[in-house]
């Protein structure tokens, strides 16, 4: 068959599957013809009438007949009128009248269908609201179109509401079509089996549909297989529908895949499935509520050849199904592939075999059970007057969502004792009391609050009690009191009446919420319908004759995973572990980027980013390493360390695979929404090719892209499809005739490294290398980490210079959840942010004031309103974060960190948010209330708006908002300034001692004895605390003058006494601060070289215990402060001069030329200092942070051994240092050494041996550099600077012996 044939037969089995699974039902356009019109009188029903030309049937629209339509004898919310349209019927819409010429009319009503004319069902709109709006006079037409149409026989219409100055009247009309279907009953033994046509091909799409109804909870619909094992089973269990897929007959989870959909399906009430078979998956359908399922590959494969309806009766049962297994129910309309199997059944088709009493019509039982619905209910029924000395009994059924609730009371008069039966934390309990003390109690059953039915029964027999549960011995409970319980003069089932009527009744218990049926005392049945016509007993709030339980968690609300529980008139879900917080799990708990993270003044470490907010991608685990300039995410994967290529017999290949941290949607995510993203791959070779010739084909490729990835043939460094390296762009490769390093194909270690950095091609996913087989071919690779800097989304901004400006963007489609936030700032008090408008329905955010953030909007139910009001002004031209979010549930409105405000909505109100113009931003469609400031990072649903591209077209509005520094400058610490950027703002760390991002990490180092960091100190720096000074230069030497300075250093040292820190000048003056020998801090000046120093002595003891002190010194003129830790601080005053003359340097540890210092300093001085120096400030000028950062671009001379350590920090955070990434950007010869690789792939001997070369090369050199050093004059001591690197730093399985990058660079002067 040609593939045109094939398609063509495709939709033609598409479209026959529509139309049999509508099978009777005319189209929508059609289907409304009036069906009350043309019926006789003897058709209506009511429950009672006024007068007799105030019946039923005077009921028609728009006749005048009797009274001109129905009234009821009282008008209360007991009345209905009810309909018989003598067959099931599709009903689309209804119509209603008041009473013709009167005050009599309905304002609100509820409406109820039915197939028997008992077990009513209510129609809900929205699936929540029950009511419809009625008349507002006695003529005028109101209609409904039904969201959903109804297949009925009989309409029951109760009156809810009504005119205060009339009463209820009534004129109705209902409309539709005539209904036929193909039904099947079962009768829990009986089934039918059908053999297939067996199909030569797989098809593309296979179905199955029917409708069904049953009182059982659990009972199997079909069952099908076929030869090879595979079947499919759609059963009930607990009043849920489950799909089973099986392979085999083991019983494994590898060999079935359960889905599970529907709940409470055992109500009596048709229920429609479909399953709609699609290669890899597969869509399920229960009623209104279809999920997509993707099928594991081993059970794509359908080829059943016979299906068995009503039990199990396949080739191999997966079990021995017992007889209360089968489906005892109704089934119509049973269509397999456009095969209507229920008529093949009538037909008595060969290819179908009856087991059992099938019958094609549905019998139904008739169970009339009642509804408790509010905390008013309850039902009175009198007892027996004269008690029997034999006993008594009461029995029901019930099922409820809630954990606890009264079921059944009465009072023994005799014995002055009160029985109860309740529910308690889902299990039952009886207790018998007399004034208020428990005389016995029994407790049966557990979790009864699942919604599913439960029968109990309480037996007082032969001075024995017992209460059972669902007829399970197991579940009973038995005592034996010692007066005889009966059932008294009176019963109270689920609550008692109000306070202030004639029974007596207390209920110290919740009240009952839920349903109950099939009432006996004393072994007779409560006839329910009488007491319904108030012929027996007395109830209020009742609704008899339906069941009206409600799962609010099928289908459920709660999103990302969050767990449903529920309660008769509400849910709940459980966010705990999933990452999201609110009413229904829909907000992030975490941030959507590291830059994000970091504006809230967080430093480098791990953090759980989620991409896209309130959206379906779920929050990962990633390393954020926040830079002094750049804030980068560093996505990881299983192989990052260098890894050498050895030959492989019977291998022409190498290949390497890359599996990264981040799923695939997660990755995606994050490369889209970032600026910039980047790859490091290396390649180091001897004597192996990488690309070869751009020409011919290349010897090596890498895969890289989204999804699968595409193969891509360049270089790090080089662009897509150049079959290059970077050296070949740069022309500076090592053989010119060749575009990589490595193709030179030379034997002296060579490589090529760069980087990737175009976004489509990004991550690489896979590498192989095809010149690895040859004989001396040796060669070794790395790709990096994938990282990504710059989010789009959190400073994308727009800037509305005038009320009448806005932004307009497509319709908003929130129409279940709605979750908005963004940033403002603004100098205005009032303007609205957004907007959108529906027919009737609208939502909107709003400056309400300079301290007010209002969030309103309207879902059919009125105008709903949550404020935020803030102790401080909005218009500070800061930023403020909004976050607002509605739901089916409630409405809340978080301003900044504030409390968040919140609106419960409805219980059964309207729940879907319809809109319909386009989405306003910055102001109104009114060109009204417009707002004037900046807003930005917008987000709707987890999908961030582009402002500035909108804003580019559009007059009135700017792209992007400068002026970051207003709002998180304060995160500048230690004296770091905020730079402002176009997008974002960084901190300027060079005034201060720290670093880091916010110059919050201390620069700390290790000193021994012999350690000396010198600094030669220049006038510009100096000068800026003394500009007002006359110092003025005399010689080649600076003759600076300091007549104040500003001295702050932590340390940490067990020696004392000990020289801290010294400060030389050209005039034998002095600065030295110093541990004495009592471990008392000294500060002493001498600023006039012809007298002694002033000594300042500090009072605070035990510096030299070894504990983390901060110490600083503040002088102008003769004045002098010290502080210590959070000691008060102490003031001096010095005696002599007041002027620091020709500055020269400041030293820390050991001074190696201390030979104008007094003996007891100088002695000090050649001791050194052993301990812990930390962020040290003189001035403006941080000599330690120099030395360890920036040595080869700072006036700074290091003796002796410094170790940059986290010495001066109080706690160590493994994950607080920052770390870099180094970039090897040249790509170029690396000399004649192998590459260091990943030891675990190399060879153990080569190890050894390379390890003893390394150890041989770096003695050797050291003797050369020390008799280098040694002979030359000054005899300048060697500089030794080691860095040690964050022992968590994921970048340190990568790291090179290089120095550092150029964002880790500062320059000081």
């Amino acid at each position: 068959m040609d593939p045109w044939s094939k398609k063509v037969l495709g939709i033609i089995a598409q479209v026959a599957l529509i139309v049999v699974s509508s099978y009777g039902a005319t189209r929508g356009e059609v289907c409304h013809s009036p069906l009350v019109s043309s019926l006789l009188q003897s058709s209506f029903k009511s429950s009672s009438q006024l007068s007799g030309s105030h019946g039923p049937g005077f009921a028609k629209l728009n006749r005048r007949e009797g009274a001109g339509g129905w009234s009821p004898l009282s008008s209360d919310r007991y009345q209905w009128l009810e309909v018989d349209l003598g067959g099931r019927t599709q009903i689309t819409a209804v119509a209603t009248q008041g009473r013709y010429g009167s005050s009599d009319w309905q304002t609100a009503y509820l409406l109820m269908f039915s197939d028997t004319g008992h077990n009513w069902k209510q129609y809900r709109q929205e699936d929540s609201i029950g009511a419809f709006p009625g008349n507002s006079n006695a003529d005028s037409v109101v209609q409904h179109k039904l969201q959903h149409p109804v297949i009925a026989r009989y309409v029951r219409l109760i009156p809810l509401d009504w005119n205060p100055n009339g009463r209820i009247g009534l004129r109705l009309e209902t409309y539709g079509c005539p209904y036929n279907s193909d039904v099947v009953s079962f009768d829990g033994r009986s089934s039918l089996l059908y053999r297939l046509s067996p199909r030569l091909r797989q098809m593309t799409r296979e179905s199955i549909s029917l409708n069904f109804k049953t009182l059982r909870n659990s009972g199997i619909l079909l069952h099908a297989e076929g030869q090879s094992e595979h079947s499919l089973t759609l059963e009930l269990e607990s009043g849920k529908l489950l799909l089973l897929l099986r392979k085999g007959r083991s019983f494994s989870p590898d060999s079935q895949h359960l889905v599970s959909l529907g709940s409470l399906l055992d109500d009596q009430h048709w229920h429609h499935i479909a399953v709609e078979h699609h290669s890899s998956h597969l869509n399920l359908t229960v009623d209104k509520s279809t999920l997509w399922v993707q099928i594991p590959p081993r059970f794509t494969h359908w080829d059943h050849d016979q299906m068995s309806v009503g039990a199990d009766q396949g080739h191999g049962s997966r079990r021995s199904v017992s007889p209360h297994r089968n489906f005892h129910g109704c089934l119509e309309n049973l269509v397999y592939n456009a095969l209507n199997l229920v008529d093949l059944a009538k037909q008595n088709d060969h290819r179908v075999t009856v087991k059992g009493n099938v019958t094609f019509s549905c019998a139904e039982p008739v169970f009339v059970a009642m509804t408790f619905t509010s905390p008013q209910s309850f039902l009175w029924l009198p007892g027996v007057t004269e008690p029997s000395s034999l006993g008594t009994s009461v029995g029901l059924q019930f099922r409820t969502w809630n954990k606890a609730g009264l079921l059944l009371t009465f009072d023994l008069p005799k014995q002055g004792v009160v029985v109860s039966l309740y529910l308690s934390k889902a299990r039952l309990h009886l207790q018998i009391h007399k004034s208020g003390k428990a005389l016995l109690e029994l407790s049966a059953g557990s979790a009864l609050n699942d919604g599913q039915w439960h029968s109990v029964e309480l037996i007082s027999r032969r001075g024995q009690v017992t209460v059972a549960v669902d007829g399970d011995e197991g579940a009973s409970a038995h005592a034996s009191p010692s007066f005889l319980v009966s059932t008294g003069s009176q019963l109270f089932f689920g609550g008692c009446p109000a306070e202030g009527s004639s029974q007596e009744c207390t209920n110290p218990f919740k009240t009952f919420q839920g349903c109950m049926r099939l009432l006996t005392v004393d072994n007779q049945p409560v006839d329910l319908i009488m007491v319904q016509q108030r012929l027996i007993g007395n109830y209020s709030h009742l609704q008899i004759d339906m069941c009206g339980i409600i799962d609010r968690c099928s289908p459920s609300h709660c999103e990302h995973g969050g767990s449903c529980s529920q309660s008769w008139s509400t849910f709940h879900c459980n966010c705990s572990s999933t990452g999201y917080s609110g009413a229904t799990c829909q907000s992030s708990i975490y941030e959507q980027s590291c830059e994000a993270y970091k504006h809230k003044g967080n430093t480098s470490g791990y953090y759980n980013i989620d991409v896209d907010g309130s959206g379906p991608i779920r929050p990962q685990l990633i390393y954020c390493n926040m830079t002094d300039d750049i804030t980068w995410m560093v996505i990881q994967h299983n192989n990052t360390e260098l890894t050498r290529v050895r030959p492989s017999p019977g291998k022409d290949q190498h290949s390497a695979y890359f599996e990264y941290a981040s799923e695939e949607e997660q990755l995606a995510a994050i490369i889209s929404h970032s600026e910039h993203c980047e790859q490091e791959v290396t390649y180091h070779c001897r004597k192996s090719r990488l690309l070869n010739t751009p020409d011919g084909p290349p010897l090596s490729w890498w895969v890289g892209g989204p999804g699968v990835g595409q193969v891509q043939t360049y270089w790090g460094g080089a662009s897509p499809g150049s079959q290059q390296c970077a050296c070949g762009l740069q022309e500076n490769c090592v053989d010119p005739k060749h575009h990589c390093n490595c193709d030179a194909d030379r034997t002296e270690w060579l490589n090529d490294s760069g980087l990737l950095t175009h976004k489509e091609t990004l991550p690489v996913r896979s590498l192989v290398l095809g010149d690895v087989q040859r004989p001396g071919s040796e060669s070794a690779y790395r790709v990096g980490h994938l990282r990504c800097h710059g989010d789009k989304n959190v400073w994308n901004a727009a800037f509305f210079d005038k009320e009448t400006s806005y932004l307009h963007f497509p319709t908003f489609h929130g129409e279940l959840s709605a979750d908005i936030s963004f940033f403002f700032k603004t100098t205005s008090s009032s303007g609205v942010f957004l907007e959108n408008l529906g027919i009737k329905d609208f939502i909107r955010i709003e400056l309400n004031s300079s301290t007010e953030v209002l969030f309103s909007f309207d879902v059919g139910n009125g105008p709903l309103e949550v404020r935020v009001k803030a102790d401080f002004p909005l218009n500070d031209n800061r930023w403020h974060r909004i976050r607002a979010e509605r739901n089916v549930k409630e409405a809340s409105l978080r301003l900044d960190e504030l409390p968040a405000a919140t609106q419960e909505a409805p219980a059964d109100g309207h729940i879907h948010l319809q809109l319909n113009s386009q989405l306003f931003i910055g102001g109104t469609a009114s060109r009204q209330k417009g707002f004037r400031g900046c807003i930005r990072s917008l987000q709707l649903n987890g999908i961030t708006l582009d402002l500035e591209e909108r804003a580019k077209i559009t007059p009135g509005v700017q792209a992007g908002c400068p002026g970051h520094c207003s709002s998180y400058g304060s995160l500048c610490q230690n004296q770091g300034r905020c730079v402002e950027r176009p997008n974002s703002f960084s901190c300027d760390c060079g005034p201060s001692a720290y670093t880091g991002a916010f110059c919050d990490r201390e620069v700390s180092a290790s000193f021994k004895s012999g350690t000396s960091v010198s600094y030669t100190l220049k006038e510009p720096v100096l000068n800026e605390l003394n500009r007002n000074s006359s110092a003025l230069p005399s010689s080649i030497y600076s003759d600076m003058t300091l007549r104040a300075e500003n001295i702050s250093l932590r340390f940490r040292t067990s020696q004392s006494p000990a020289l801290l820190l010294y400060v030389s000048s050209y005039h034998r003056e002095y600065l030295a601060l110093l541990l004495n020998k009592h471990d008392k801090l000294e500060v002493r000046y001498r600023l006039d070289s012809s007298k002694d120093a002033d000594i300042l002595r500090s009072k605070v003891r035990n510096l030299a215990n070894g504990q983390l002190h901060a110490v600083t010194i503040s002088r102008l003129a003769d004045t002098v402060s010290v502080q210590i830790d959070q000691n008060n601080k102490e003031d001096f005053n010095l005696t002599f001069d007041v002027e620091f003359n020709g500055i020269r340097s400041l030293v820390l540890g050991r001074v190696l030329d201390s030979g104008e210092l007094d003996p007891e300093l100088s002695l000090l001085a050649s001791l050194g200092f052993t301990g812990c120096l930390s962020a040290v400030l003189f001035n403006s000028i941080s000599p330690l942070k120099a030395a360890l950062l920036s040595p080869a671009t700072s006036p700074v001379v290091v003796t002796g051994p410094l170790v940059q350590s986290i010495c001066g920090s109080t706690s160590a955070n493994p994950y607080a240092a920052e770390t870099t990434h180094h970039i090897s950007g040249q790509s170029g010869s690396v000399g004649t050494g192998q590459p260091l690789v990943n030891a675990i792939r190399s060879d153990s001997v080569l190890i050894g041996g390379v390890i003893a070369v390394v150890i041989f090369v770096s003695v050797s050199a050291l003797a050369i550099m020390a008799r280098v050093l040694y002979s030359r004059k000054g005899m300048c001591r060697s500089r030794e600077v080691k860095t040690v690197q964050p022992e968590d730093s994921p970048e340190l399985a990568f790291s090179s012996q290089n120095g550092p990058s150029e964002n880790q660079k500062e320059y000081f002067i």
